[in-house]
């Protein structure tokens, strides 16, 4: 017999415990296959199958996750990144997907993987060594293609939001073998002038992974890194993810995005400055009235009002306190008296001379007293010491 022995399971119950060994012990796996019965729901979730010649299984890809893909149909060899689940209703097991890639791209995902976890290991993109965005930047350089998009689309925002703003094009390719080298470069260009910009956008505007890969490049992440001035990322649309934005100080979904961020705070310094200014007034108004206060305080003070009063006060307080001194010492000499003249009492109660006064004598023997009548023979001369006078006495 089994360990369960007669226990009848319900379907969800079976259900439920494949769900939670399957979670438990499939996490984070990777899957390679082709898309079969691909369906897109009004929800925004993509299910599918995902098939080799001999098996499928059930994968969903959620609509957040969905975004974040090239188009897919039935028939494309993808590579699936995911955690492996059992959906209840259906007693099926399925993949829920969290990235996908065509296996076209696979090697380059697979090398951005590489590149992630040997950069955040050397604490590159670690939060703490971030640096922060100037509160009011005036000089803004960009790092882009002069003829691209995402260049007029930065000088479009910068105009209408701070007009004012000085932009430093450093110029650079965005795409190709070349890119990073030049994309390095122009970074370092932006880094050499004097004076500086106050912040540095980098980016471009979207395209496939094989397009923006030159932002993927370790090159690029370590002239970022080692910027001295801080550098936000806007590379693609606000679904890609590249090196690049990890190893910037400030990521920015598109380079729309990045201007509106560096020109907010200088669009909004003449109204800083006027509500500078009334708090200003507002704290001066109100350090003038608690001086005022002060003040009125002050001349209400009877010290002021009549400064011998004040003096007599402190006089009669004082007359006071040495009175009680006064007693106070004469109390503990009095105090003292008394003890000293109970302590010699005793001592004179306790005196050879009161003890004689009582009756009793002091016999001796050659001038040592005879304690005990066996120190004393017959024929020894005693002395015999009264309250008053002395007794010479032979022993018979």
């Amino acid at each position: 017999m089994s360990e369960f022995g007669n226990k009848i399971f319900t379907v969800t119950e079976i259900s439920s415990s494949i769900k939670e060994m399957l979670e438990g012990v499939l996490n984070d796996v990777r899957v390679e296959g082709e898309i079969s019965g691909l369906k897109k729901a009004a929800s925004g979730h993509i299910y599918f199958d995902i098939k080799d010649e001999n098996a499928l299984i059930s994968a969903v890809l959620f609509k957040g996750y969905a975004l974040r893909t090239a188009d897919l149909k039935d028939g494309l060899k993808v590579l699936v990144r995911g955690d492996l689940s059992c959906y209840i209703k259906q007693g099926r097991y399925q993949i829920i997907v969290k990235s996908l890639v065509p296996t076209s791209v696979g090697d380059l995902y697979l090398e951005f993987e590489r590149l992630k976890q040997k950069l955040a290991a050397e604490g590159i993109f670690d939060e703490e060594r971030k640096r922060p965005l100037p509160e009011f930047a005036s000089r803004i350089g960009v790092v882009t293609s002069p003829t691209g998009a995402a260049l007029q689309d930065i000088l479009s925002v910068l105009k209408r939001r701070s007009p004012n703003l000085e932009v430093i094009i450093s110029p650079s390719l965005v795409q190709g073998q070349e890119a990073p080298a030049q994309i390095v470069k122009a970074i370092e260009r932006l880094n050499k002038i004097n004076p500086a910009p106050d912040v540095i956008l980098v980016g471009r505007g979207g395209g496939s992974m094989e397009d923006l890969w030159c932002f993927n490049d370790e090159a690029v992440a370590r002239a970022i890194y080692k910027s001295k001035i801080p550098v936000v990322s806007c590379v693609g649309h606000e679904t890609d993810f590249t090196i690049a934005d990890f190893a910037s100080d400030l990521r920015a979904p598109t380079p729309s995005a990045a201007a509106e961020i560096v020109a907010q705070n200088s669009a909004g310094v003449a109204n800083y400055v006027t509500q500078l200014v009334k708090r200003m007034i507002n704290t001066q108004n109100l350090l003038i009235s608690l001086a005022q206060n002060r003040l009125n305080i002050a001349m209400s003070n009877k010290f002021l009002k009549d400064p011998l009063f004040y003096l007599n006060q402190r006089e009669q307080e004082t007359d006071d306190l040495t009175a009680l001194l006064d007693r106070a010492f004469k109390d503990k000499i009095k105090a003292a008296d008394n003890a000293l003249s109970m302590l010699t009492h005793k001592l004179n109660a306790l005196s050879p001379g009161a003890v004689l006064k009582r009756g009793f004598s002091i016999v001796r023997k050659q001038g040592r007293p005879v304690k005990n009548a066996e120190e004393v023979n017959k024929g020894d001369i005693l002395d015999i010491e009264l309250y008053k006078g002395n007794i010479q006495t032979e022993k018979i």
